[in-house]
C-alpha cells in the first residue's frame, strides 16, 4: 500500500516537473529580435506567487459579500420557499392583530367623545339623553402598535377641543343653576327642596397636572377631571330642573284679571275681615281651566265653600286648588300635565259670580299665588326643556 502511494507521488512530481521546464521566449521590439529563457524553477515560483495573490483576492471579495449580505438582511431570510411563506404569514397575522386592536381602541374612544359631546349639549341647551350621559364606558384598550396612535389622532384632537369647552360649559351651567335657585327663593321656596345632589366619594393627595405636558396619559387624566366636574354640575342642574316641573308656573286661564287677591279682605257675604287663601280670577261660565304644573289629582268633587273643586298634588309639598268650577273634567288619583284642561269655570259653592278661586299651598300652608304667576315664564321654559313642552294658554 505504501509502495503504491510512493509510486503515485513520484508520478505526480514527475508531471509537475515536466510542466515547469526551461522555456525559450523570442521578443521582437520592432527593430531587434531578442531571445531569453526562463527556467522551470522560476516558472514554479511565479505560478505560486500568482496563486497566493488570487486566493487572497478571493478571500477579500468573499468577506465583502458576507458584510453586504449581513447589512441588507438577506442573510436572515430563510432559504426555503416554505420558510419565507411562513414568515410572511406571521407578519400578516401581526398586522391584522394591530389593525383589530386599533379598531377596538377607536370604537371605545369614539364612544367617549360622543358621551362628552352629549354632556356638553345637555349643560348648554338643557336637553339631553340622561341614560346615555350616565351610562358607564368600558375600560380603554391598551395600545399595541403605532397603528393605534395614528387611528386615534383625529379623535384626540376632537377631545382636546371638547376639554377646552368643558370649563366654559361648567360655568354656564353653574350660572343657570344660580339663576333658577334665585327664582325659587323669590317664590319663598328653598332650592334644597328640589335639588339634593349626593357628592361622589373621592379623595387622595393633590397632584397638579402640567397643562403643557403632551404626555397622552396626562392629557387623558386632565380630560377625565374636566368632564367629571362638568358631569357633577349637570347632575345638580338636571335634578333641579327636573323637579322644578312640580312648581306651578303658568296661568290657569287664558286671560288674568283679579277681583280679589291673596290676604286679608272684607268677606263678600259678611262684610267682616277674613283671610282669603287665594286669588279670584273672573270669567265667563265654561272658560277652560288649566293645571299649572304636573301632578296627581288628590281631589275632584264637591267640597264645602269651594263648590266643585279640583286639587292637584305636585309633590315636594306643593299643591294647587281650583274652586267654584261648573264642570270637573278629571278624576281622583289620575296624573295630569301642565297645561292640561282640568275643568270649566263656574260659580258653584260660596260664590257671588262666575270666577276661578286659585290657590297655591306649600306644605299645606296657603301662599300668595301671584309671584308664581309672575315668574312662571322662566320656570315654564325650564319645564319645556325637561319634558319637551306641552300645550296650554299663552301668557
Amino acid at each position: 500500500m505504501a509502495k503504491a502511494l510512493n509510486t503515485d507521488n513520484a508520478n505526480l512530481l514527475q508531471r509537475f516537473r515536466s510542466f515547469f521546464t526551461t522555456r525559450d521566449f523570442i521578443f521582437h521590439d520592432g527593430r531587434d529580435l531578442r531571445r531569453f529563457s526562463i527556467a522551470g524553477r522560476t516558472q514554479a515560483l511565479l505560478a505560486g506567487a500568482a496563486t497566493v495573490t488570487v486566493l487572497f483576492s478571493g478571500y477579500g471579495v468573499a468577506q465583502a459579500m458576507v458584510g453586504a449580505i449581513a447589512i441588507s438582511g438577506v442573510a436572515e431570510t430563510p432559504g426555503s420557499p416554505e420558510a419565507q411563506v411562513a414568515k410572511m404569514r406571521a407578519e400578516v397575522a401581526k398586522m391584522q392583530a394591530d389593525v383589530a386592536a386599533a379598531k377596538v381602541a377607536a370604537q371605545l374612544h369614539a364612544a367617549r367623545v360622543e358621551k362628552n359631546q352629549a354632556l356638553l349639549n345637555a349643560v348648554v341647551s338643557g336637553k339631553g339623553d340622561r341614560a346615555a350621559i350616565e351610562a358607564p364606558l368600558p375600560a380603554a384598550a391598551a395600545k399595541t402598535s403605532a397603528v393605534t396612535d395614528e387611528v386615534l389622532a383625529p379623535l384626540r384632537q376632537i377631545e382636546a377641543r371638547q376639554v377646552a369647552l368643558a370649563g366654559k360649559a361648567r360655568l354656564a351651567g353653574e350660572a343657570r343653576y344660580q339663576q333658577t335657585t334665585a327664582h325659587l327663593r323669590r317664590l319663598g321656596l328653598s332650592p334644597s327642596r328640589f335639588a339634593k345632589v349626593k357628592m361622589v366619594a373621592m379623595g387622595g393627595p393633590y397632584e397638579p397636572i402640567d397643562e403643557n405636558d403632551n404626555n397622552s396619559d396626562s392629557a387623558a387624566a386632565n380630560a377625565d377631571a374636566q368632564f367629571r366636574a362638568l358631569f357633577l354640575t349637570w347632575k345638580k342642574l338636571d335634578m333641579l330642573e327636573q323637579t322644578v316641573i312640580s312648581v306651578p308656573s303658568m296661568q290657569p286661564v287664558d286671560r288674568i284679571t283679579f277681583t280679589s287677591t291673596f290676604g286679608v279682605r272684607s268677606d263678600p257675604f259678611r262684610g267682616t275681615a277674613a283671610m282669603h287663601a287665594g286669588v279670584d280670577i273672573p270669567g265667563a261660565i265654561g272658560t277652560p281651566i288649566y293645571a299649572t304644573a304636573d301632578g296627581v289629582i288628590s281631589h275632584a268633587g264637591r267640597q264645602g265653600g269651594y263648590g266643585n273643586l279640583v286639587q292637584i298634588n305636585h309633590g315636594r309639598g306643593l299643591e294647587t286648588r281650583y274652586g267654584h268650577l261648573s264642570k270637573i273634567l278629571v278624576a281622583d288619583n289620575t296624573r295630569v300635565k301642565r297645561g292640561q284642561i282640568i275643568g270649566l269655570m263656574g260659580s258653584t259653592g260660596r260664590s257671588t259670580g262666575s270666577h276661578l278661586h286659585y290657590e297655591v299651598r306649600v306644605d299645606g300652608r296657603a301662599v300668595n299665588p301671584i309671584p308664581f304667576l309672575q315668574t312662571g315664564e322662566y320656570l315654564a321654559g325650564i319645564q319645556d326643556r325637561a319634558q319637551g313642552g306641552v300645550g296650554g294658554p299663552a301668557k
